[in-house]
């Protein structure tokens, strides 16, 4: 019958790195906070589309220049307005990655976004 290793983690080192993973929990749960309230804004058309979203994805305005719509070609709005928010979605990843990044994808929204 084997048994323990007395070099092993013992009930010190088993506390210390219960408090390390806790404060790595709070540090996560800082930066969610930090990803939810950080502003992206995408552009397209030189900025005659506007998407306005957070560092989750989470669209929360878009602002179209009149110049670009015209009713005879709702393709060229409906373009831009997707290029609008595939660049607010490329900034996101890049600012997700940043802050994220550092808890090895351990993230409340894991790799989804990525």
């Amino acid at each position: 019958m084997a048994g323990f290793n007395k070099g092993g983690m013992g009930g010190a080192g088993m506390q210390n790195l219960m408090k390390q993973a806790q404060k790595m929990q709070e540090e996560m749960q800082e930066t969610e906070k930090l990803l939810d309230e950080w502003e992206i804004v995408g552009t397209a058309g030189g900025e005659a589309v506007v998407v306005y979203m957070n560092a989750k994805k989470i669209i929360d305005g878009i602002e179209i220049d009149k110049s670009v719509i015209d009713p005879d070609d709702e393709e060229m709005l409906e373009d831009l307005i997707m290029a609008a928010v595939l660049d607010g979605y490329k900034k996101a990843d890049e600012v997700y990655k940043e802050k994220m990044g550092k808890f090895g994808g351990m993230g409340g929204l894991g790799g989804g976004l990525l």
